[in-house]
């Protein structure tokens, strides 16, 4: 009888044996791996968790499907970013909370440096008029994106199922006319789908940041109060709660706040931080940090994305422990497809009412015409590379006007 030379690794807080054909890898060899996906891994969040299963599972061979899956079905049935949850389960599955601490902060590290330098340039150059040219093509292509990714989100979520299609539609027209997301409408869509699907069982202070460098907490309207600082904690910690699937379900919930609710932002800044996002890698949810800055310089961005990735961890280690005895509960995933189906509607009706400001001419039309036509007819087209060119379609026609 032979005895296995396998060595054991952690799984969560306990030592189990590593799967047949998995290969042993440290919690380091991971960590790196997440910082050059966070550095280089562009796509949006399908396109990640993507990368993640190719590179992890199918080539390397780190990590079992079987920890993918469940992790691919935990970022889903929790709110959050999908793509931020499914690196920090495999990290949990790895090294316990330990492994999903580092992998979060490596995946999320090299995204949020890249907006802090973008915001700072646009804070102190975004006057320019090529700055503004630039983004004046990127808005339109953006519009484009967003409204691709609603189109494919509800491919991928919602199938043949009516009632989440009627949700979706509801979700949209509202979002269009209010211009904002009602939150109470993501918590009654998943209800109404648990009543439908899964019917439950009848029986019977300003001195916060005293000493703090003026430049810390500038943006774009000169320092922020603490108070300033305390409400985009308390905003964001409750956007990061809310978002399901898609990092750019968070885009909508994000207008309404930003844009009307607090007017920290105007429609074109808020469609920049989008713009922002779009072409950087790693989760679009990094948004955050660009628009925190604008409110609240370097403060308001480091303070806008730990408020809204700290939910998202949370909702990640904390379930991770005991999640396979309750992912397939009905009820559960009937809720969580009731609040997808919502989130896609309002990703749909955020096109419209974004697209509304930045489609203003028929220059930004044909835009985000052309950036439609190559996302669909060139389906591996990075859209980074297409929203670059949306911007220097922007300062020719911007050069062309002035001349």
């Amino acid at each position: 009888m032979t005895q296995s030379n396998t060595p054991p690794v952690a799984v969560g807080s306990h030592l189990e044996e590593e799967p047949a054909g998995i290969v042993p890898s440290t919690l380091r060899e991971l960590t790196l791996y997440f910082l050059r996906l966070g550095t280089f891994g562009f796509g949006g969040p399908i396109a990640l968790a993507g990368y993640m299963q190719k590179d992890l599972v199918e080539d390397r061979r780190w990590l079992s499907k079987e920890d993918y899956v469940e992790g691919l079905a935990l970022a889903q049935l929790a709110p959050g970013p999908l793509a931020a949850q499914l690196a920090i389960y495999l990290g949990w599955v790895r090294g316990g909370v330990l492994g999903a601490t580092l992998i979060g902060f490596a995946f999320v590290l090299p995204s949020f440096l890249m907006v802090l330098a973008l915001a700072a340039l646009y804070v102190h150059f975004g006057g320019l008029p090529w700055m503004r040219g630039a983004f004046y093509g990127i808005g339109a292509a953006v519009i484009a994106i967003i409204g691709r990714s609603a189109y494919k989100l509800a491919k991928l979520t919602l199938a043949r199922d009516y009632l989440l299609w009627a949700i979706c539609a509801i979700s949209a027209v509202v979002t269009a006319w209010t211009e904002s997301e009602v939150a109470w409408l993501f918590l009654g869509s998943g209800v109404v789908a648990v009543l439908v699907k899964a019917p439950p069982k009848i029986h019977s202070g300003g001195a916060l940041f005293g000493a703090a460098p003026l430049w810390f907490t500038a943006g774009l309207a000169g320092p922020a109060e603490a108070g300033t600082l305390l409400t985009i904690a308390w905003y964001f910690a409750e956007a990061g709660a809310f978002v399901f699937g898609s990092g750019l379900a968070i885009v909508p919930f994000l207008h309404g706040g930003v844009v009307t609710r607090f007017e920290w932002l105007t429609e074109q800044q808020f469609l920049d931080a989008v713009a922002v996002a779009m072409i950087t890698p790693g989760p679009v949810v990094i948004t955050v940090a660009f628009i925190g800055y604008l409110v609240a310089g370097p403060a308001g961005a480091c303070v806008a994305a730990v408020a809204t990735f700290l939910p998202c961890y949370l909702f990640t280690v904390l379930p991770a422990p005991y999640f396979r005895r309750f992912a397939k509960n009905a009820s559960i995933k009937a809720f969580v497809d009731g609040v997808t189906a919502a989130a896609t509607g309002a990703i749909a009706g955020a096109a419209f009412v974004l697209g509304k400001r930045a489609l203003i001419d028929a220059p930004t039309v044909l835009i985000a015409i052309v950036t439609l036509g190559l996302l669909v007819r060139f389906k591996k087209i990075q859209e980074p590379l297409v929203i670059a060119a949306a911007g220097v379609a922007g300062v020719i026609i911007a050069q062309l006007h002035a001349s």
